[in-house]
């Protein structure tokens, strides 16, 4: 994730839409459940990295840090809440689903799935708010 986005708002979105395809295509779903955790937790992995780009491009979190360096959720958090406070709940939930129950413990309730794509979405567009084209 280290690669500079051109718009990192609609790479974000392409990063969620393959989260959608991945389950829709591979995960397999019986009722109420998905049948295979590796694609849910494909999917998890592929939608919170669509978070964090777009929250890359929207409050500059990575700036100064060098090429595949990691940077912390809390550098994450701590810029949202300078920005936006009653965010920081949102961005939680969407860390908590998508990154935790979905993308480590493959999450197969559809619910809780959606639940967290939904978050993530809601976190993407917040960031295409605050995001400013160069």
């Amino acid at each position: 994730m280290a690669t500079v986005h051109k718009n990192p708002i609609k790479e974000a979105q392409r990063y969620l839409d393959n989260a959608r395809e991945i389950l829709s295509k591979r995960a397999g779903k019986d009722g109420d459940y998905y049948t295979d955790p590796k694609y849910v937790r494909l999917a998890g992995h592929a939608a919170w990295s669509g978070v964090l780009i777009a929250l890359d491009g929207a409050l500059g979190v990575r700036n100064g840090k060098t090429k595949g360096a990691r940077v912390d959720f809390d550098k994450y958090k701590d810029a949202v809440y300078k920005k936006d406070k009653k965010m920081s709940r949102p961005l939680q939930g969407a860390y908590n689903a998508l990154h935790l129950y979905l993308g480590y413990d493959g999450e197969l309730s559809y619910k809780i799935v959606q639940a967290g794509l939904e978050q993530g979405k809601n976190v993407i567009l917040w960031a295409a708010k605050h995001y400013k084209e160069a």
